[in-house]
């Protein structure tokens, strides 16, 4: 189908889109790879007066080491963070999970403030931001905010975005040397959703866990950040008695829904059979 008719803005600063989208009002919307918003105005179930195409914007690109964080600019691509030397050496699971983000054509366009900003409880890169404590920060009309990626997803396409702001960036802290990651990822076929999928970082010393993070995709509403189950396995040796103990916690959190991917039983139960290999393949590269 043709989408409906919109005005269309190319701001070159931040300052200049926060402008149009606070005047133009709630009708109005951002536009950065368009993966998500294009193929909706298509099917007619979104209708914009106003897009206002983030991509000329300067300071939204790029990746950069900043003190003791990793800041990601909003419309940096999945294929510029898969290319990064900096994340592949400091936060290699973000690299890790893009390349498993549909396929190499929307990995060239789709960007990272698109994935995490949508509220799209099937992206892959909110989970990964919840497991490694990264926080948004968000411009506004009113001035510049930031929110922990824990406390930003509050429902289905529903976040901590007033309106009128954008995403410009995310502020990472680099994980410790030596830790250990995987993000595990069931799905159907190339390209598609997660069935469900696991995002785990940990610590090992001495043969025990002393730190651990874990983030769960499209196994309910928004994307799940499973602490309690975290807990259980700090200061164990994620023997398989602990191991299990921490996946029924991680469950028991998760709410999909019954769809094409399967029943709602047998998603959370694929959660916690993501969540056991992510576990065993993180400990695996923690030295």
């Amino acid at each position: 189908m043709i989408p409906a008719a919109f005005a269309y803005h190319r701001p070159k600063s931040v300052a200049e889109a926060v402008a149009l989208l606070s005047d133009l009002g709630e009708d109005a919307r951002p536009l950065s790879g368009g993966h998500s918003l294009i193929p909706m105005m298509k099917l007619r179930l979104a209708k914009p007066s106003d897009l206002v195409d983030l991509g000329a914007i300067a300071e939204l690109k790029g990746i950069r080491e900043d003190g003791p964080d990793i800041v990601i600019g909003a419309t940096t691509t999945q294929r510029e963070l898969i290319a990064s030397s900096l994340i592949a050496s400091k936060a290699p699971i973000l690299k890790e999970a893009a390349m498993v983000i549909a396929d190499p054509q929307v990995r060239a366009l789709g960007t990272i403030g698109g994935n995490v900003a949508n509220g799209d409880p099937g992206n892959d890169m909110p989970a990964v931001m919840m497991c490694l404590g990264a926080t948004y920060q968000l411009a506004g009309k009113g001035g510049e905010r930031h929110v922990a990626a824990r406390d930003f997803y509050q429902g289905a396409y529903f976040t901590a975005l007033e309106p009128g702001e954008i995403l410009a960036a995310i502020r990472i802290p680099v994980p410790a040397a030596g830790h250990g990651y995987a993000y595990e990822k069931l799905k159907r076929k190339v390209g598609d959703y997660a069935t469900a999928a696991a995002a785990v970082v940990l610590t090992m010393a001495g043969g025990q866990a002393t730190s651990c993070s874990i983030g769960l995709t499209n196994v309910g509403e928004t994307p799940l950040w499973a602490d309690a189950a975290a807990r259980i396995l700090v200061g164990s040796s994620l023997d398989a008695a602990t191991v299990k103990r921490a996946v029924a916690a991680a469950e028991a959190i998760t709410s999909p829904a019954s769809d094409t991917r399967g029943p709602a039983q047998y998603r959370t139960k694929m959660a916690g059979v993501m969540l056991t290999r992510a576990l065993e393949r993180a400990r695996s590269l923690a030295h």
